[in-house]
């Protein structure tokens, strides 16, 4: 009996998550009022709330949803790829949903939703691949790089998915996160001038 309540507790909240996209992507705008999203999904309005709190709780756990099953799942199980090809992935899928991720980021959910991205962002980084860049870290220092870096990509992807000219062309993307990378290596690979001097 268990099973079968908890089977459609969740076939409900992946309704309710397919339809917040949809209807999202659709009207470009996340100003939707939840009896929509609830007819959309053929659930009753009541289990937005008792499932999410709110819609804009809901909408983030769509974003959320979305990223983790196709960027996430996918950067997962294809440990071979390169540096390029996982920002290429990445853009491909922001350009793929761009109609979604552009009424999220400036709609009334935009701070929640750059705050998740950031956390899915980071999670693809390790601070053993932070060491490998910049050398010996303490945990701290690691850790904030670590927040400076997913932030900065995040706010090159929102910059990109808000503002750029249609059609987007993910390879523009990739190739500008990839430019910012090089300077980082190439910022800790050269020589640090003394205090007060120049080098040279």
């Amino acid at each position: 009996m268990q099973d079968r309540q908890d089977r459609r507790v969740l076939r409900n909240r992946t309704a309710l998550i397919d339809a917040a996209v949809r209807l999202v992507s659709e009207r470009g705008t996340t100003a939707l009022p939840v009896v929509d999203i609830s007819d959309a999904a053929d659930v009753s309005r009541q289990l937005v709330y008792i499932q999410f709190g709110d819609r804009d709780a809901l909408l983030v756990a769509a974003a959320t949803d979305l990223v983790e099953r196709e960027l996430i799942a996918a950067e997962a199980g294809d440990g071979n790829s390169s540096p390029h090809e996982r920002l290429l992935a990445m853009a491909r899928h922001f350009a793929r949903h761009r109609p979604f991720y552009r009424a999220m980021l400036t709609g009334s959910c935009a701070f929640p939703m750059s705050r998740a991205l950031n956390r899915l962002f980071g999670s693809l980084i390790t601070t053993a691949g932070l060491r490998e860049v910049f050398g010996d870290l303490d945990e701290t220092t690691a850790e904030d790089l670590k927040d400076l870096v997913t932030g900065g990509t995040g706010a090159i992807v929102n910059d990109w998915v808000i503002e750029a000219e249609d059609p987007l062309v993910p390879e523009e993307l990739s190739a500008r996160l990839l430019r910012v990378t090089s300077a980082f290596t190439r910022t800790r690979a050269s020589p640090t001038p003394p205090p007060g001097g120049h080098l040279g």
